[in-house]
């Protein structure tokens, strides 16, 4: 099943094939990370920090420590196009966390 991740607005900025996909999509289906450890922090496909899953929220942790550079897992293919799942509730702050840096051209 398709997990949908939104910003702390509610608004849809990622998405990945089922809760156990390595591979992270922007909602136009652009690979803009990857979870090489196994777990809820994501990286960019360049190595670096991207954000943390919490609930079905991607945010960034405020002072995050580096993991250091995961090893290249290759480019995925193209995950196909999920329907736009639409707004998730406004939750404003999360403590610790701010807005994951995904661009996201897709409106609600």
């Amino acid at each position: 099943m398709t997990e949908y991740l939104y910003d702390l607005s509610g608004d849809w900025i990622a998405f990945r094939a089922t809760t156990e996909s390595t591979y992270l999509f922007d909602p136009t289906g652009e690979w803009i990370g990857w979870f090489p450890w196994g777990d809820a922090e994501a990286v960019t496909p360049d190595g670096d920090y991207l954000g943390t899953i919490v609930d079905d929220r991607l945010v960034r942790a405020y002072g995050h420590s580096s993991r250091g550079y995961p090893a290249y897992p290759g480019a995925p293919a193209f995950p196909g196009l999920p329907y736009n799942p639409g707004q998730a509730a406004f939750i404003g702050t999360l403590g610790g966390y701010e807005d994951a840096s995904v661009r996201h051209t897709l409106s609600a």
